[in-house]
């Protein structure tokens, strides 16, 4: 294995290291409990994983499949197809997540903007729209006859109009540039931390102080299209409830699980490809001595990561 250099902290696997890990992945073949595969990453093909997965057990979906892309994720690879032709490979899994999720589960769909054209219709067919999350990806590729890519949308449903969103955990800390007081002298709708002047504010649906996961941060796996856990803490965090249980389908390397046990949650992750899902082993076999979120720390998101 060729050496790293001392602050790359990118995670990585030796094949003795990869075969133990597996060990720990689930499989199934029949009908299965929640007990049976809460807290677990499963190591198959979501297709077929869902159809024994029960009914209403799910508080909350996360989901980042493969964009309408050229794509290799490990031994795979996606292949680009028309708008239509990827709206029918959407909704052949996404009909059948409709029977896992409780009557007030939240679904949060992640897309790039071109594939973005394709969700809002086939997951409008069976949950309801409530917002849609754009967020800048600092690391886009240049162009030379285009504009720059760097945004990424996360489409936000629910399966019915009683759904939870917690508003309070999901605020987001700021500098104050008019640091008022009112006519007692008192600060404004702000506070003084240190030396300077603070005021927690609502989050909107434009986000622009997320750090994708790059070679200096310990979250950082050889995946291709690997999230940010500070993104995927915003969405758990304000749709769901300690002791809930988060479902992935396409978990990847695991940041999904890996968050969702970070901030007290249940989890279920779908993996197909046999690194990932020792890499998202290996994480949450690291968050049990390591808690931290980058950019989130002590109940408090800060503007940009810390």
């Amino acid at each position: 294995m060729q050496k790293k250099a001392p602050r790359n902290k990118t995670l990585t696997l030796t094949p003795n290291e990869q075969t133990s890990l597996l060990e720990k992945a689930a499989k199934l073949g029949k009908k299965t409990s929640l007990a049976e595969i809460k807290d677990k990453i499963v190591w198959q093909d979501t297709f077929k994983v869902m159809d024994f997965m029960p009914s209403k057990c799910v508080d909350l979906m996360i989901v980042d499949p493969p964009y309408n892309l050229n794509k290799n994720f490990g031994t795979s690879n996606f292949k680009e197809m028309s708008d239509d032709k990827y709206a029918e490979w959407l909704d052949s899994w996404l009909k059948k997540t409709v029977r896992l999720l409780k009557d007030n589960a939240s679904i949060y769909i992640c897309t790039d903007w071109k594939s973005s054209i394709s969700v809002p219709f086939v997951a409008g067919k069976y949950f309801i729209l409530q917002n849609r999350i754009s967020w800048e990806r600092e690391k886009g590729r240049g162009a030379l006859k285009n504009w720059k890519n760097c945004l990424e949308d996360i489409w936000f449903f629910t399966k019915s109009k009683n759904y939870k969103f917690n508003i309070d955990s999901v605020k987001i800390l700021r500098s104050v540039l008019a640091p008022y007081k009112d006519k007692k002298g008192q600060p404004k709708d702000w506070f003084q931390r240190d030396e300077n002047k603070m005021r927690l504010t609502y989050p909107s649906n434009i986000w622009t102080d997320i750090s994708v996961p790059f070679w200096s941060m310990a979250e950082n796996t050889p995946h291709p299209t690997q999230k940010p856990e500070k993104l995927i803490a915003k969405l758990i965090l304000a749709s769901s409830d300690e002791g809930d249980v988060v479902f992935d389908p396409f978990v990847g390397s695991g940041t999904t699980a890996v968050v969702a046990k970070k901030l007290k949650r249940h989890f279920i992750g779908i993996e197909k490809e046999k690194e990932y899902v020792a890499y998202a082993l290996k994480r949450l076999a690291m968050a049990d001595k390591d808690n931290g979120i980058q950019g989130f720390n002590n109940g408090i998101f800060y503007h940009r990561n810390m």
